[in-house]
């Protein structure tokens, strides 16, 4: 993610993907469960990914679970795009495997991505698709998320890293960050973040964001703590622009 200070930031959460704009700064090394797509507001952005290899452009895609790290920006615009939307679909095909520079993204505006992101993906599996839909909005335990779409555990597990190459137990990580960033935004404690986050303690909140995003709990409140501009303005909690 990579967010630092000295313009207003703004961060918010929709159907499907999550928001965020302003300036960043040197994350550290981090891989998530969700596609980036990172767009310079002026000039380049740069990633350096897990082989050390730069990747610079006007706008870059990062596939989930890719290791990398964000080199610090005066103006970045990103988002994050969960796997099992439609948007997901067509990003898929444009980075097969790394990180890739889009640069036809660079103009890429919220109000394409809020319909993509609500749409559930046509390419993975029906009953995957559910699964993560079920994580994204209750907290259930896995046997019943499996009996729910009418697989066995084994099987769901199987097909997550299949199709999306990670385990739903990350998935189900992923989606308990994205509630505990929206708190810090509100400029609440690390504490509140990770009872809403549904961590054990501000400690595992911390460890999982820094492994996840690449910043501290910390760090996020600090830099979006009464500044974040996220409200409830389409029904889906997106920011408003």
């Amino acid at each position: 993610m990579g967010i630092g200070g000295g313009t207003v930031s703004r961060f918010g959460i929709g159907a499907g993907y999550a928001f965020y704009r302003g300036p960043s700064t040197d994350g550290a090394p981090h891989a998530h469960a969700a596609f980036q797509i990172a767009i310079a507001g002026r000039g380049e952005v740069t990633m350096v990914d897990a082989a050390g290899t730069r990747h610079r452009a006007a706008a870059l895609l990062v596939p989930p679970m890719v290791r990398h790290r964000l080199v610090a920006a005066p103006d970045l615009v990103t988002y994050y795009v969960d796997p099992h939307c439609v948007l997901a679909d067509r990003l898929r095909e444009r980075s097969p495997g790394g990180i890739a520079a889009v640069p036809e993204m660079r103009g890429l505006r919220e109000e394409e991505v809020r319909p993509a992101g609500a749409r559930a993906s046509g390419v993975l599996d029906g009953r995957l698709v559910e699964a993560m839909g079920i994580l994204a909005a209750e907290r259930v335990a896995m046997p019943d998320v499996a009996a729910r779409v009418g697989l066995s555990p084994q099987r769901l597990r199987a097909l997550a890293r299949a199709e999306l190459g990670m385990p739903l137990a990350r998935w189900r990580i992923w989606q308990g960050l994205g509630r505990a960033a929206e708190v810090l935004g509100a400029g609440r404690p690390p504490a509140a973040a990770a009872v809403a986050g549904g961590f054990a303690d501000q400690a595992h909140l911390h460890r999982r964001m820094r492994e996840m995003i690449g910043l501290t709990p910390a760090t996020v409140l600090r830099l979006l703590g009464g500044s974040a501009a996220a409200r409830d303005v389409h029904g889906d909690r997106a920011v408003d622009r």
